[in-house]
């Protein structure tokens, strides 16, 4: 849920209302319910092992989509670190810098992107966006998305 927070010195603060005369709204400014999911969201990400796990979901993904992309003979770099993901058509060893994505096949992407969808895998939308991964992303996610990948790559 979105929410909004923001502070300063303590002279401005005391300008707010209850204490001051400003008044400060916003849609969900103090909602309980977006705080309440706030909180158990923070709650979550602070267990151990969460990162290393999302870490290690996503190079599996990764991973397989290059393999799945290779087998096709297909040219791609998948750059990922922690959650996000990077998805690059190109035959270059790796994709570093602003030139290094202007260089890849951007319409090769788009055809991608528009087969994922028809086999049900809502990817970031434009070459130069980040894909996201999440802790709720399952095994079996990943391998459907792979094989989804795979049945794509041979038509390209």
């Amino acid at each position: 849920m979105p929410v909004g927070a923001f502070g300063g010195r303590r002279d401005v603060m005391d300008a707010l209302a209850p204490t001051g005369p400003v008044y400060q709204a916003g849609t969900l400014s103090g909602n309980p319910i977006a705080m309440a999911a706030g909180f158990a969201c923070l709650n979550e990400v602070a267990q151990p092992g969460i990162h290393e796990t999302l870490d290690e979901l996503t190079t599996c993904l990764a991973e397989g989509l290059c393999e799945a992309a290779q087998e096709a003979g297909i040219p791609l770099v998948v750059n990922h670190v922690g959650g996000m993901f990077g998805i690059f058509f190109t035959d270059a060893e790796s994709v570093t810098c602003y030139q290094d994505v202007m260089a890849c096949d951007v319409e090769r992407f788009k055809r991608f992107f528009h087969l994922m969808l028809e086999e049900g895998v809502y990817l970031a939308p434009s070459a130069f966006e980040a894909g996201f991964m999440s802790v709720a992303h399952s095994m079996d996610d990943i391998n459907n998305t792979i094989d989804a990948a795979r049945r794509v790559f041979a038509t390209l």
